[in-house]
């Protein structure tokens, strides 16, 4: 799941403004070695910036699950690392998707957050979150040729990271390239790329079609890395909050079964989500569709944090950022709560 198209402002300083109100009442403590409460206490209430999953939990009729479960979700349609993070500083969210670099920029930023869920895509090279676009005109067809090009990059976004990742696999140094700080923010990239102010930007893989027919004579080539990390991080406070944690306990297993509705739905993901949220035609909703990789959900969080920590020291070292030691950024309790919602469909080996 990634960053929905940017909100206006007026939209999201209402939407922070609506849920201020929502978190003030706080639950007994609860320490983040203690058992995650089964019983939702009435009247509890997360917050929650999600929107594919919302959308798809309204679909499907999992709200139900929530309902019946006590859960009373306020959403908020903030998703990714800027405005979560924003969001949480101002106490105004609890938990927000993203990738896995939000999660250490808010610890590098002061933000105590902790991971409550990990997904993967079950077939992540072939089906990538990303390609790298490349302008009408520019010469890029490996990895190689980005040498001495300018290159669209974010320090505090999954998309900073992969160009970070891309030069050390081309063999290449930031001093290699111009890199050109621009937040990707909806299609902030894309209209990067098309009016040749960068040479080249990660583009969501799902829009490289829409890129091209936009701007004739752009391009995109793979990277061949691996870019499916995918969680829901929560404020910690959050989740040492007795009510909200087991109200989260209850979102965790339903977002699970959300993402396996999705894979089983893409019809009705591709309607609810990409056409009535996004906005897209139901043409590009189902190409985007046609790319999307079938979601997963593993059955141990070790790969996925295996590969957060070699991340996290990537950015360390290129960004003069302190050391982090990434087990401290999960919740591991909530482990065990997803796999159990996915059964069966689990996703063990390399994949996960």
């Amino acid at each position: 799941m990634r960053t929905p198209p940017p909100l206006l402002a007026a939209a999201l300083a209402g939407a922070l403004f609506a849920l201020s109100a929502c978190g003030d009442d706080a639950g007994a403590p609860l320490e983040l070695t203690a058992a995650l409460p089964d019983q939702v206490a009435g009247g509890t209430e997360i917050r929650i910036g999600d929107p594919a999953i919302q959308a798809i939990v309204q679909a499907s009729g999992l709200d139900k699950e929530l309902a019946d479960a006590g859960v009373q979700v306020e959403w908020a349609n903030i998703s990714g690392g800027p405005q979560s993070i924003q969001a949480f500083r101002g106490d105004k969210l609890d938990c927000s998707a993203v990738a896995d670099i939000p999660s250490l920029f808010a610890a590098w930023t002061g933000t105590s957050t902790k991971i409550v869920f990990q997904s993967v895509i079950v077939d992540p090279i072939n089906h990538p979150i990303y390609q790298l676009g490349v302008a009408p005109g520019v010469n890029v067809s490996s990895l190689a040729d980005l040498r001495g090009k300018k290159i669209a990059y974010s320090a505090g976004q999954a998309q900073g990271a992969l160009v970070l990742r891309v030069l050390q696999k081309a063999g290449l140094s930031k001093d290699d390239v111009t890199l050109v700080e621009l937040t990707s923010t909806g299609d902030s990239y894309v209209t990067a790329l098309g009016s040749k102010a960068v040479d080249v930007a990660p583009i969501g893989a799902a829009n490289v079609k829409i890129y091209k027919t936009k701007y004739p004579g752009g391009g995109a080539i793979l990277t061949g890395i691996r870019d499916d990390a995918s969680t829901l991080y929560c404020l910690t406070k959050s989740v040492q909050d007795a009510d909200k944690a087991a109200a989260l306990k209850v979102y965790v297993g339903v977002r699970a079964k959300a993402l396996l509705w999705q894979n089983a739905n893409p019809d009705g993901y591709a309607k609810a989500y990409l056409q009535d949220v996004q906005g897209l035609s139901a043409e590009d909703a189902k190409d985007v569709v046609a790319v999307d990789g079938r979601k997963g959900i593993p059955a141990t969080w070790d790969n996925a944090l295996k590969r957060l920590q070699e991340t996290a020291d990537l950015l360390a070292e290129q960004q003069d950022r302190d050391k982090l030691d990434v087990s401290t950024l999960v919740d591991r309790r909530f482990e065990p709560v997803e796999t159990a919602a996915a059964g069966a469909d689990v996703v063990t080996g390399d994949a996960a």
